[in-house]
Formats: structure tokens, C-alpha cells, sequence
């Protein structure tokens, strides 16, 4: 009966993890979910199969810029938690366009905080003790690791990208709202996700739909940056499972204990798709070609999920083999849901090489 009788909103309920949140809280839990989001171009509401119609779910098209709409959202809802996943997070983007990761990420958290504390304020003091506002953040925001060691929740901050500076800044408006008006936050920071209702720009899903394609498969580099990947529906659970219990004012990394190379990611998903979806043409590894790194590309990310799991018990349940296999079979399985994507007038091309 987890989450009976409350009501959470979801920022950022049609992105990719956003989405995995709903669905997990629509299938696994009793909670009541508004899903608020603005719809921008990396949203889907075909990522919620069954949410339309479903008597627990509510959809809001809202910016979280727009405080006085945000108001009337919470007058009208009088949510119990907010799970504020609503970002810009495409790297590339961020360097070709700073300023609406600035608006989205900081400005946008802003004005969520301060209509969370002014709802949390009009509460009676037993709805006030349960409140809580989870804030999904990224391990970019500690910067790029050497060959050694993992981040935690006390590691320092050294964003080196306009996405990473502008996911730091709100981690610390976050941290502030709970250090000066003691609105009860918590902060998750996360390595790379994965999985199914990926949007085409992300490496894996990006590789997927160019290797069935035949196209190139765009390296960046020598491939050698690492990333530490966790399965996106393990990290929906481990989110719902901090909202439960995690302790206000707590940071949690989430992390799924993957570490690889990019370009071993890129061989994995070739020698499946070769087993899965063979081409005429030969082996998909033929493919891979190597491009102009990325500005500023961090080399390595790697997260410490000890706190996480000895504190609050969440473990992932997909290794990176595990995890890869099925989300290559979803796409495969799934043609129709991105394929609507690139018939809207997705383009692949490759942006963030502004200098």
C-alpha cells in the first residue's frame, strides 16, 4: 500500500525518466500521479502506455518557469510530494545553447521551490511532516573522475559543461531552500540511464536506430571516456524508494556499478544487433567510425551507491549485459514509437561543436 492516499507530482513526466517514474508509481504503487510537463521536443506522452484514462493519473501541460501557474497546479492538486525531474540534459545542446538549460534547470527549480514552500507552508502540521521534494540530479555535476575511485555524496562540485554547471546550480538552490526555510528536500545525483522510451539524440538508443539503419555508428574520440550505466527502471524504483524513505536534507548517488568504455557500449550493441537483426551487409562493428571529440568531454564517471543501498536496502537488478539486451530488443520490438519520432522531423546530425 505504498503511497495510499497521496498525491506526487512528477516534473517532467513525459522525458525519459521521468516517464519510467510514472509508470513505476501507476504500477507498482497506490499513489495518485500528476504528470506536469511542458512537452518540449524531447517529450512523448506515448512513453505512458495506459496512463490516459488510468483514475490515478492526471496530465498537466505546464512550464516550471511559470510560477503562477505552478500555483494554481498546487491550489488545485494539494500534492502530498513533488519529484522534480523537468531538465534540459543533452550535453551537445547545452553547448550549442546555453541558455535554456540557464532557464530550465535553474530558473525553472527556482520557481518550483518557491511554490513548493509556499503550498508547504499553507499545510496543517501533519500534512507539513510528510511533505517532501525530491530533486533528480546527474553525477556531471562533480566533474570528470581520474582511473580511480567513485563519487559519493560528499565529493565536490566541478561541472566542466554548460549542462553539468547549470544541474550543479540547482542542486545548491535545493540545498539552500531546505538550509534557510527548511522546506524538507532531498537530492539524487545518477550516472548515465538507459533503457526503453529513450529519445534518439542519447547514445545508446542513437546507435540502436543508425546500426538497423546501416549508417555510420559517430564515436566521439578514441571511444575510451567511461560512463557508469544504470538501467532506467531501476532508477525509477530507487527514487520512489528515497521519497519513502530518505531522510530530508540527504543527498543519495544512484548508480548501477556498470562502468564502460563508450566504445564498448557501441561493440555490445553491434554483436547484438548482428544475433538480433542481422544485415546482409555484414557485421554491424563495420560501422563504428570515429569523430571530433566532444568540447570538454569528462573522461570518467562513476557512482557510489553504498548509502543508498545500505541505508534505504535498493539494489539494481539489471547488470549492464542484462540491461543492454533488453532495451535493444525494445526498440526492435517498438519500431513504431521511434520511428513517429524521426517522421516528426527529428534530425540525427550531430550538434555541440561550437567553439
Amino acid at each position: 500500500m505504498r503511497f495510499k492516499g497521496s498525491t506526487i507530482f512528477v516534473t517532467g513526466g513525459a522525458g525519459f525518466i521521468g516517464s519510467a517514474v510514472v509508470r513505476h508509481l501507476l504500477r507498482d504503487t497506490h499513489a495518485r500521479v500528476v504528470n506536469i510537463d511542458k512537452l518540449t521536443y524531447a517529450a512523448n506522452l506515448d512513453s505512458l502506455p495506459g496512463a490516459q484514462g488510468n483514475p490515478h493519473y492526471a496530465f498537466e501541460q505546464q512550464c516550471i518557469c511559470d510560477g503562477a501557474g505552478l500555483r494554481q497546479l498546487f491550489e488545485k492538486y494539494q500534492p502530498d510530494a513533488v519529484m522534480n525531474l523537468a531538465a534540459e540534459s543533452h550535453v551537445d545542446r547545452s553547448i550549442d545553447g546555453p541558455g535554456e538549460f540557464i532557464q530550465t534547470n535553474i530558473v525553472g527549480t527556482f520557481t518550483m521551490l518557491q511554490e513548493a514552500l509556499r503550498h508547504w507552508r499553507s499545510l496543517p502540521s501533519e500534512k507539513r511532516e510528510r511533505f517532501r521534494f525530491l530533486h533528480i540530479s546527474t553525477d556531471e555535476v562533480f566533474g570528470s573522475l581520474g582511473p580511480e575511485g567513485l563519487f559519493t555524496e560528499t565529493s565536490p562540485y566541478s561541472p566542466n559543461s554548460p549542462y553539468s554547471a547549470s544541474k550543479a546550480s540547482s542542486d545548491h538552490l535545493v540545498r539552500a531552500w531546505r538550509e534557510t526555510y527548511e522546506l524538507p528536500t532531498l537530492v539524487t545525483n545518477c550516472s548515465n540511464n538507459y533503457g526503453p522510451y529513450h529519445f534518439p539524440e542519447k547514445l545508446i538508443p542513437h546507435m540502436i536506430i543508425k546500426g538497423l539503419a546501416g549508417e555510420k555508428l559517430p564515436v566521439y574520440g578514441d571511444g575510451s571516456n567511461i560512463r557508469d550505466w544504470l538501467f532506467v527502471e531501476d532508477h525509477a524504483k530507487a527514487l520512489s524508494l528515497v521519497l519513502e524513505r530518505g531522510q530530508p536534507g540527504q543527498t543519495y548517488n544512484v548508480g548501477g556499478r556498470n562502468e564502460r568504455t563508450n566504445l564498448h557500449v557501441v561493440e555490445t550493441i553491434c554483436d547484438l544487433l548482428d544475433d538480433l537483426a542481422p544485415g546482409e551487409a555484414g557485421p554491424h562493428r563495420r560501422l563504428i567510425s570515429f569523430v571530433t571529440d566532444r568540447p570538454g568531454h569528462d573522461h570518467r564517471y562513476a557512482i557510489d551507491a553504498t548509502k543508498l543501498e545500505t541505508e534505504l536496502g535498493w539494489r539494481a537488478e539489471e547488470n549492464f549485459e542484462t540491461g543492454i539486451e533488453k532495451t535493444v530488443r525494445w526498440y526492435l520490438e517498438q519500431k513504431p514509437w521511434w520511428q513517429a519520432i524521426i517522421e516528426r522531423g527529428y534530425q540525427t546530425k550531430r550538434v555541440g561543436l561550437s567553439k
